[in-house]
């Protein structure tokens, strides 16, 4: 079965090997960022609607389960723009409950509908929220972040300090920096400021490593991003790097060799690489597939152009999906 929604298990150093699930089929989103390694923003909103509905969502999860022999360390409500504007969100938090009972689920989001009492209470169904806050000064969201017209800065910081005070489970906070955009000395100051009254379980200070949606942002050197680290560090635990900055692995760490059919490796590569651009590597790490059968069905979805190789500076190519037509 073609997995519309269900992709990866997906590598990250916050959630282990994370099985996502995208609750909104394509790029719907309250942000259009410079930096969304996803693309442009399709339709630009606020509105809540039941985008994918929860048991579209079930049926994939019942045949993924089937397939599976091994569980990720996570199942993460995330996929093509923010997740909690999928008005169906507490059904499907819900069904991966009952789905997979021994697994903690995991939401990312941008935040900008925790100022919503209803969503915040959806949001408890949850183990871990990973909310994003990059600047906290107004010229540079609106720059970075390109917002839904009308919605301010002060709303979302406010939403996402009332959903730390009510929520039982971990806040993994992430700050993305781009150059010459949100790396100031005014947007640390207030950040740091912020992180105190917020205590969240971790901040993860990161940049850029794939290609961003829109010209116009840069990765910061890691002299800037050790500096911002140290200054936001928690007393829960040292901020730290994720999947967006970190060095690439050495070697493959995935599980054992995959028992998923040969048929269906290209197949499994090319909808993850459509959620995300990875590298070969990370690829093997994340679902658990021998670097040579990667490598082997890269070769195959470039030839047919199904995907593209992006060469994004030093280190290995990043690669990314595209509409099969």
């Amino acid at each position: 079965m073609s997995m519309r929604y269900i992709f990866g298990p997906v590598g990250s150093s916050r959630l282990g090997r994370s099985l996502g699930i995208d609750l909104l089929g394509r790029k719907i989103c309250s942000f259009d960022c410079l930096y969304c390694e996803v693309g442009p923003t399709a339709k630009h909103t606020l509105l809540r609607s039941p985008y994918v509905r929860a048991e579209a969502i079930r049926e994939e999860l019942l045949v993924w389960r089937d397939e599976h022999i091994d569980l990720p360390d996570y199942v993460t409500l995330g996929g093509s723009g923010e997740p909690c504007l999928n008005s169906e969100l507490p059904e499907i938090l819900a069904l991966c409950r009952e789905l997979f009972p021994s697994t903690p689920l995991a939401v990312l989001t941008n935040s900008t509908l925790l100022g919503d009492p209803q969503v915040r209470a959806e949001l408890a169904g949850a183990d871990a929220v990973l909310p994003s806050l990059d600047s906290l000064v107004p010229s540079e969201y609106e720059r970075l972040n390109q917002p839904v017209p009308g919605f301010d800065l002060h709303t979302l910081a406010q939403g996402l300090l009332e959903f730390c005070r009510e929520f039982p489970g971990k806040i993994f906070l992430e700050v993305l920096l781009a150059k010459g955009i949100n790396d100031t000395e005014q947007n640390l100051g207030l950040l740091k400021d912020y992180v105190v009254g917020l205590r969240p379980e971790r901040v993860d200070v990161v940049t850029m490593t794939r290609p961003g949606a829109h010209a116009g942002a840069l990765p910061v050197d890691a002299n800037t991003l050790e500096r911002w680290r140290e200054a936001l560090t928690v007393d829960k635990g040292p901020a730290a790097a994720s999947s967006h900055s970190g060095p690439e692995a050495p070697q493959f760490k995935g599980k054992p060799p995959s028992s998923e059919p040969l048929a269906n490796i290209d197949e499994t590569i090319y909808a993850s690489l459509c959620r995300r651009p990875q590298t070969a590597l990370q690829l093997a790490s994340a679902l658990g597939i021998e670097p040579v059968l990667v490598d082997r069905a890269l070769a195959t979805l470039l030839e047919h152009g199904h995907i593209l190789r992006l060469d994004n500076g030093p280190g290995l190519p990043f690669y990314r999906g595209t509409s099969r037509t």
